[in-house]
């Protein structure tokens, strides 16, 4: 009689640690920063597509497969660290006419809400450049997640955005067809 109810017992402390324990823990990331950048891409004068990349970014973000909307980011980006592949011209970028970098050193974006289906998605939150901070609506797609040669696991993410200049403080003139900007976000993280 004392095996059974010690093993109704047994049982019945095994239900109730299975129906007690916690749901799985949203994953955490750290953005890898070689393999991490956000690019740009603005008409120039009407004449042409300037491209070029800031290849400074860091930051971290978390991922909930069961509730996407539990998901966060939160980037870092240098803006020191601008590079249009021309020495002359990323220097009168880095100057008050544009980026102004040693008073505006860092760009950042922290998110506010996420959702996600079928490996598209939305990331809501504020993006702050040149000192001006805006509410901003990033699509994203998912690009893939598994493990790296090294024993780790990643997991990426694509965004797109069309800002206006002015509206973050940067109007030096470069023409009409150069009031809005792109910006490309690709973003690679190691699960910690």
């Amino acid at each position: 009689m004392k095996s059974i109810r010690n093993r109704l017992f047994a049982a019945a402390l095994a239900t109730l640690t299975v129906v007690a324990a916690p749901a799985l823990a949203a994953e955490k990331y750290r953005i890898d920063p070689a393999h991490s950048f956000v690019q740009f891409s603005i008409q120039h004068l009407g004449f042409s597509l300037l491209q070029g990349r800031f290849n400074t970014v860091s930051g971290g973000f978390t991922y909930d497969a069961d509730k996407p909307e539990n998901s966060s980011i939160n980037v870092e980006v240098a803006t020191t660290s601008i590079d249009s592949n021309h020495a002359e011209r990323d220097k009168h970028l880095r100057s008050k006419d544009f980026l102004d970098v040693e008073q505006f050193p860092k760009a950042t974006f922290v998110s506010s809400k996420f959702s996600e289906k079928d490996g598209k998605g939305t990331l809501e939150g504020n993006l702050t450049l040149h000192g001006v901070t805006k509410a901003v609506s990033i699509p994203v797609s998912f690009i893939g997640a598994g493990k790296d040669p090294w024993g780790g696991y990643r997991r990426g993410y694509e965004g797109k955005l069309r800002i206006k200049r002015a509206d973050y403080g940067i109007s030096h003139n470069l023409g009409p067809a150069a009031e809005e900007m792109d910006l490309g976000f690709f973003i690679e993280g190691i699960r910690e």
